[in-house]
């Protein structure tokens, strides 16, 4: 099993993170931001990854501290379950409808920690979550797990529907991108390691 258990302490944020790559999509996350915890289990649910998230932030100055740093903690624990990345398919890309909202993500398991995050919520908050923090999470996210994302809002206007899609989209095309390819001996990439 592809699993992975990371926790990070700092004066700001205590998380602990555990990921089973092969999971079934479950989800236990607490991270005291209700929409940053519906963005994590419905995460876990289309990637089909087993997650498991215990957070406490210095909420009290807001929630920046919180949502990237849970970036950051499942971004390493994301790595380090994918270990040495043989037999992967490497590269894998998601179009997800809600509504009136379609957003693309395309990912590679690269090496190479970079984001390209083009999504404009239309709104400033979601309910008591900062909109511009899903960014956060995805730069952190993508940086510390080694891969190259780029998310893109194709249309939309409801910001509820255009961050959760952004998050399903990109759940889905890490499913694809870390699914074993038969096909495949060793590291998919003609350098020999990623």
């Amino acid at each position: 099993m592809r699993e992975s258990t990371i926790a990070r302490r700092t004066l700001e944020t205590d998380i602990e993170v555990a990921l089973n790559l092969d999971g079934a999509g479950t989800a236990d996350v607490s991270t005291g931001v209700g929409f940053f915890d519906h963005m994590l289990t419905a995460f876990a649910r289309h990637g089909c990854f087993d997650l498991s998230a215990r957070v406490k932030g210095d909420y009290e100055v807001d929630d920046h501290h919180t949502v990237e740093d849970t970036g950051i903690v499942l971004g390493t624990a994301f790595r380090e379950a994918l270990a040495d990345k043989k037999g992967i398919r490497r590269f894998g890309d998601a179009f997800v409808p809600m509504d009136e909202t379609l957003v693309m993500a395309a990912v590679d398991i690269s090496g190479r920690g970079q984001a390209f995050y083009e999504v404009d919520p239309k709104v400033e908050r979601i309910g008591s979550f900062d909109a511009q923090l899903a960014k956060e999470f995805f730069l952190a996210f993508a940086r510390e797990a080694g891969i190259t994302l780029h998310v893109r809002l194709v249309c939309g206007e409801n910001g509820h529907h255009i961050v959760e899609a952004a998050f399903k989209a990109c759940a889905r095309a890490l499913r694809e991108a870390v699914e074993p390819d038969s096909r495949v001996t060793g590291v998919p990439s003609t350098k020999g390691s990623l």
